[in-house]
């Protein structure tokens, strides 16, 4: 009996898989190739390997343009073009930091992306410690007159990432608070999860209306040794010294390549990843894995069959910097761009995606649903809010956005640092990631669903009872 019934089982499933819609078929062959797939892990593996590192502004950001073209070509992509914009590059120099008193005690430190340098000699102070921004922020002004603040703040660790976004302004607008206040340096616990003698840069914003002071990240473990000697009672004095330069008449570089449709190739379904990083490591979780899934899952979804709709794929250059945004928008204002996609979150597992506000219960998203629901991938309620901080600016000028979730509970032990190298890539996990990508940017490429439309049609006023 229990052999019968599993034949039932079984030739009712096949049943249904055979009489499934072509779009559905179509989208579990791209997620099911995805998942074995070599080129995510083989793209991450030769950016780290012959690349590495690549500030935008850099010797090796040009590289890395030059590496880029010759990827996407080498993998089919057509139209493949590099697009100039102009940048101000800040270039990293020598960095030292140190316990002066109450006794000497060496500090790890990373100076922050777009920090003025200090003197020659550094700058020494006492310290003004601060457990959270928010006590910060309750300094009056001039209440760190001669003295470097030092935030403390610990990330939270969350499957979301969501520790980060809530406490990036400790990084991006503190030196700039600090300075209000007074103060003449800036040191903040890094934007980590780990814990870690490797501190973790990232970009500041400086405000215009206050004096640009120096800045940097501590190691958490550096942060938990401060707030332990402050707890001691006597002050705190420390050294720093941060040296960089700019570089004001800068180039950085967009590259893209495309599988353009047949139907409508004026229709483009737009993925992408930055290719520019951060110093201290090799880019590989932030953001070559990134590149890696949004140009494995375009060329898996164009692999089967040329897609009624072009899929483009742009790699960023100059996402850390904020200066890819701007250029990327401006070059691309009037391009039909029927949805966009950034990955920007790592190389672990897929288990969310959200959809543009009304387009969830859509045939074909239903579809797309069914088909990443096997490989623990839902589709979230929430419409997505955007997708990419280098897609922002077209977003907000009403082009539709996915944006799929990756288990980031891991990513902020790494990102930012020497410890983003290419051993913290698993490549089942990122090949799960691309299938999610991949069946994505199939079922958009492949149908005619109008996500502008149903955005719209959602945003109308509902009917009264």
């Amino acid at each position: 009996m229990r052999i019968w019934l599993t034949a039932i089982i079984a030739l009712a499933v096949g049943a249904t898989h055979a009489g499934a819609d072509p779009l559905r078929s179509g989208a579990e062959a791209v997620r099911d190739r995805a998942l074995k797939d070599p080129t995510a892990y083989e793209y991450v593996e030769s950016l780290s390997v012959e690349v590495g590192p690549r500030l935008a502004g850099s010797e090796a950001a040009a590289r890395a343009r030059d590496w880029a073209v010759a990827k996407l070509t080498s993998l089919g992509f057509s139209n493949v073009h590099v697009e100039p914009f102009p940048i101000t590059a800040w270039l990293r120099g020598p960095e030292d930091a140190e316990i002066v008193s109450p006794r000497p005690q060496k500090l790890a430190i990373i100076g922050l992306g777009g920090s003025v340098p200090t003197p020659p000699e550094g700058v020494e102070a006492e310290v003004a410690l601060f457990h959270t921004y928010a006590d910060l922020l309750a300094a009056p002004p001039g209440s760190l007159t001669g003295k470097i603040a030092v935030v403390t703040q610990p990330m939270p660790r969350a499957t979301e990432g969501t520790g980060y976004g809530a406490l990036n302004a400790v990084r991006r607008q503190g030196p700039s608070e600090a300075a209000r206040r007074g103060a003449v340096a800036y040191l903040l616990r890094s934007l980590a999860t780990g814990v870690s003698r490797e501190p973790h840069t990232g970009a500041l914003n400086y405000q215009p209306d206050v004096p640009r002071i120096p800045a940097a990240a501590l190691s958490t473990v550096d942060a938990v040794l401060i707030d332990h000697l402050a707890a001691r009672g006597a002050p705190l004095r420390i050294r720093l010294k941060l040296a960089s330069t700019t570089v004001s008449n800068a180039t950085a570089w967009t590259v893209e390549g495309q599988i353009t449709g047949t139907e409508h190739p004026d229709q483009i379904v737009q993925v992408g990843g930055h290719l520019d990083s951060w110093d201290p490591g090799t880019g590989s979780i932030d953001d070559g894995a990134g590149m890696a899934i949004a140009v494995a899952a375009a060329k898996l979804a164009g692999a089967q069959n040329p897609p009624k709709r072009t899929i483009r794929v742009a790699l960023f250059g100059a996402e850390e910097m904020d200066f890819a945004r701007a250029a990327f928008a401006k070059a691309h204002a009037a391009d039909n761009i029927v949805i966009i996609g950034e990955s920007d979150i790592g190389a672990d597992r897929a288990w969310e995606v959200q959809l543009p506000a009304g387009s969830a219960k859509a045939p074909e998203m239903l579809d797309y649903a069914a088909t990443v629901a096997p490989i623990g991938v839902v589709v979230g309620r929430d419409p997505s809010l955007g997708s990419g901080d280098d897609t922002a600016d077209l977003v907000r000028a009403g082009v539709p956005a996915f944006a799929v979730h990756q288990d980031a509970s891991r990513y902020f032990d790494w990102h930012h640092s020497s410890e983003d190298t290419l051993d913290k890539v698993d490549a089942d996990q990122l090949n799960q990631a691309v299938a999610t990508w991949a069946s994505f940017v199939y079922v958009a490429a492949n149908s005619d669903i109008d996500f502008r439309a149903l955005m719209a049609a959602a945003s109308l006023p509902k009917p009264g009872p």
